[in-house]
């Protein structure tokens, strides 16, 4: 179930690309072995990068511009990938949750691309991602509800379920998920992206047992 990118938001963002990778995989809440990955990278992170650089990192600059193209303040409503830099650049850690979910955060950490991951049984008919509607919210993780209007955001036939800033409960991946897609944004075009999906499918098939696993880029 790979996504389409809608017509209206490929004419505003023409630079946008979608890294996806599907997997059936088996969810566990924690793997020694890929907390220790994830460690030596934040380790890295804190010496190569000063939080007052962050805006000017190529891959999260992008981001930015393409968010004001749409009328959303980047300040404000920050994609993944720069939010979870400056949680590690200010000392607070990277939050563990679940083997899916914590390689999908060092994915988007290793690339400084916002991704995000969901559980396709809870996904109705194809995915579009298309540019939130105004009005539209819906429940963040761990979150109240989130304003996505001007956002990209992935929609099914049930509505809207997933951001480059922050998912839904909805399609959240939970112990008992099986079936995933995990996207990886760019706004700057493919360069980088078969690197990171490549990478994301191997760890998938590492610390999630992962099996059938189809990667595909969309631009």
């Amino acid at each position: 179930m790979i996504p389409a990118i809608n017509p209206e938001l490929k004419r505003l963002l023409p630079t946008l690309a979608l890294g996806c990778v599907y997997a059936t995989v088996q969810v566990e809440q924690y793997s020694t072995a890929l907390w220790q990955e994830i460690d030596q990278h934040l380790s890295r992170l804190g010496t190569a990068h000063k939080p007052e650089a962050i805006g000017s990192l190529p891959q999260i600059a992008a981001m930015r511009v393409a968010y004001k193209a749409l009328g959303k303040d980047p300040s404000r409503y920050r994609g993944s990938a720069e939010a979870l830099l400056r949680r590690v650049l200010s000392g607070k850690g990277l939050y563990q949750v679940n083997t899916v979910v914590d390689t999908n955060n060092l994915v988007s950490l290793e690339s400084l691309l916002p991704a995000g991951s969901y559980d396709l049984s809870r996904v109705v008919g194809p995915i579009e991602l298309r540019i939130g509607a105004p009005g539209e919210s819906y429940q963040g993780i761990g979150k109240d509800q989130i304003n996505i209007e001007n956002l990209p955001v992935f929609a099914d036939a049930n509505g809207p379920f997933g951001s480059p800033t922050s998912d839904s409960e909805r399609a959240m991946i939970r112990p008992e998920s099986t079936e995933i897609l995990m996207v990886i944004f760019s706004f700057a075009g493919k360069d980088g992206l078969d690197a990171a999906t490549s990478r994301a499918a191997d760890l998938l098939r590492r610390y999630a047992q992962a099996e059938r696993v189809e990667v595909k880029l969309v631009a």
